[in-house]
């Protein structure tokens, strides 16, 4: 009896060892693996599910399946023209191929090193090869100075000062290319390397670019310089727009000062007329009377302003002195 029972203990210690061994491993979704036998690659397990593997002997190393950022560090560098600049690019990728991946670089830690050394070399080449104003700036739009005052929703003012500015630095000189397709070239000739490593590199985005401490202060002068221009040019265009305001009052005040004049010429014309007519009219009626009434009325605007009269032996007082 003994010597059964024995057997069955051994096969239960056994079974009770296996089991903490941990035959079975769990893929779960958004992860992959690589089953490693003695140090040597046995298989790739890619679906999710649960899986069987020889405990001790084989070893579970996961590696996921989704998309993965890589964030490199703003590096300075020289363009074409030797002017120095910081970049920082920042990039996504994936493992491709878990075998290649395993057996090239076999952590993400080391992948993230040489996409590093990638990335940076390419980011210095297409830098060098070209001048600076091609990893600012994307567009011509600020060149196109008409098209991009209305683009840009500015006023009829400033849309003419953008347009008489004078943009002599090398920054706004035409593009051809730009920091977007600069971006796109670093994709290109990163993703050529990166194959031989199990990774897919998606996507490379250029995050930040600034100048150096030399570059920025010869930016900040010329920023300056370019915004006393438009101050100026504000200044030049306000008085020639108050010129021209004054010319055109000036104007108004004499054509209405003019249609005045001849309507009021015309109402004394009227009126002297009508006044000569009335003359004429009473002087006709009764002339006695008449050089009488106009004798009275030039003594009463006369007299009153005579200090002293020498004589009164004069036609003049006729009228005054006269017994009737």
């Amino acid at each position: 009896m003994k010597k059964i029972i024995t057997p069955i203990i051994v096969i239960f210690v056994i079974f009770i060892g296996v089991l903490v061994a941990g035959p079975f491993y769990i893929i779960n979704e958004g992860e992959q693996a690589v089953i490693i036998q003695m140090g040597r690659l046995v298989r790739v397990v890619t679906d999710a599910g649960l899986y069987i593997k020889i405990p001790v002997i084989e070893e579970v190393v996961r590696y996921p399946k989704r998309i993965i950022a890589w964030d490199g560090e703003s590096n300075i560098m020289p363009t074409r023209e030797r002017q120095f600049i910081f970049v920082d690019v920042t990039a996504r990728w994936r493992i491709s191929d878990p075998q290649v991946f395993y057996e090239a670089i076999s952590s993400i830690s080391a992948a993230h090193s040489k996409l590093g050394e990638i990335i940076d070399s390419e980011v210095r080449t297409v830098v060098a090869e070209n001048y600076i104003h091609e990893s600012i700036r994307n567009s011509n739009l600020l060149l196109y100075r008409e098209e991009s005052a209305d683009a840009l929703g500015l006023g009829d003012i400033d849309a003419e000062i953008i347009s008489t500015i004078q943009l002599e630095s090398e920054d706004h000189a035409p593009i051809e290319k730009g920091r977007r397709q600069l971006a796109e070239e670093i994709l290109a000739r990163s993703k050529r390397m990166v194959p031989q490593y199990g990774i897919e590199l998606i996507d490379v985005v250029t995050r930040q670019i600034r100048y150096s401490d030399d570059l920025t202060q010869s930016v900040y002068a010329r920023m300056i310089k370019e915004r006393n221009q438009i101050a100026q040019y504000y200044r030049s265009l306000g008085e020639g727009r108050k010129a021209s305001w004054f010319g055109r009052l000036e104007n108004e005040k004499r054509s209405i000062l003019s249609a005045a004049y001849t309507q009021a010429e015309t109402i004394r014309g009227r009126a002297d007329a009508e006044a000569s007519q009335i003359y004429a009219d009473a002087y006709n009626r009764d002339r006695g009377f008449f050089e009488f009434w106009r004798a009275t009325e030039s003594y009463r605007t006369t007299l009153p302003k005579f200090e002293k009269t020498l004589s009164t032996d004069m036609d003049y007082f006729r009228y005054l002195y006269s017994p009737r």
